[in-house]
């Protein structure tokens, strides 16, 4: 069923969008990595939109990034994400890593599929409808535990378990990310993680999606033939053990 036509989390129609089946798909080559992220972060649980480019948080980036959560959807997002990883005395927020300036940067202008974003902001309605609801407001207006007990709600839905999948993963994504992409600012998701980032870092114009198409080639065929080298190495190493 086409996604338009769903009206909240709990549509029995729902089908799970083509992005996050392509995903799944690929989850077996990077399932250790997922679970060392979710353990690391500590975390439990297009219409409209104008472009938000930036390769160091400004502070005029801040002010454009203040007048965006003001109104929907940005103001709900936001809302999410900061619940999803709100302060603590052990790790960054979804505040401190820039999780909305990169979750903007990722709808407005890194190559998003359209389907993802449609997904993201379809949500964003379905969260709000199932808050006037349950609580009679718009989610950004509940407490702390109104907003816990409604994300756990729509999270027993599988529309709204992938909704808060893919939040969760750009979430991680801020955390980790060059700060060029709009988030983890001066490393400090790095930092928290006592991670030593590689040199040199990307800046604005030589982001993986700002490359020539040519040198994204020869970064791809690059990485093949180290994983084909790796394999070989393997191989090798197997075979001059067997016995004669």
């Amino acid at each position: 069923m086409n996604i338009n036509k769903c009206r909240s989390f709990f549509d029995k129609h729902y089908k799970t969008p083509a992005f996050i089946v392509n995903q799944q798909h690929k989850k077996h080559a990077t399932n250790d990595r997922r679970h060392f992220l979710k353990a690391a972060a500590g975390v439990s649980v297009m219409s409209g939109l104008s472009a938000f480019s930036i390769a160091a948080f400004s502070q005029s980036a801040q002010l454009q990034l203040n007048e965006l959560v003001k109104t929907d959807p940005w103001l709900t997002l936001d809302a999410t994400l900061n619940h999803l990883l709100p302060e603590s005395p052990t790790g960054p927020s979804a505040i401190d890593i820039n999780a909305t300036a990169y979750l903007v940067q990722i709808m407005t202008v890194q190559p998003t599929p359209q389907d993802e974003k449609e997904f993201i902001l379809k949500g964003v309605g379905w969260l709000n409808g199932y808050a006037m609801s349950e609580k009679s407001a718009n989610f950004a207006q509940l407490s702390f535990a109104d907003k816990e007990q409604l994300l756990r709600g729509i999270s027993k839905s599988r529309a709204g378990k992938n909704w808060l999948n893919t939040l969760l993963g750009y979430i991680f994504q801020a955390m980790l990310a060059p700060p060029s992409y709009g988030g983890n600012p001066k490393g400090i998701g790095w930092q928290w993680l006592e991670h030593q980032a590689g040199f040199p870092l990307p800046e604005q114009g030589q982001r993986y999606f700002e490359l020539p198409k040519r040198a994204r080639i020869d970064l791809i065929s690059h990485v093949n033939y180290q994983q084909k080298r790796k394999v070989s190495t393997a191989r090798s190493t197997h075979s001059g053990t067997r016995k004669t």
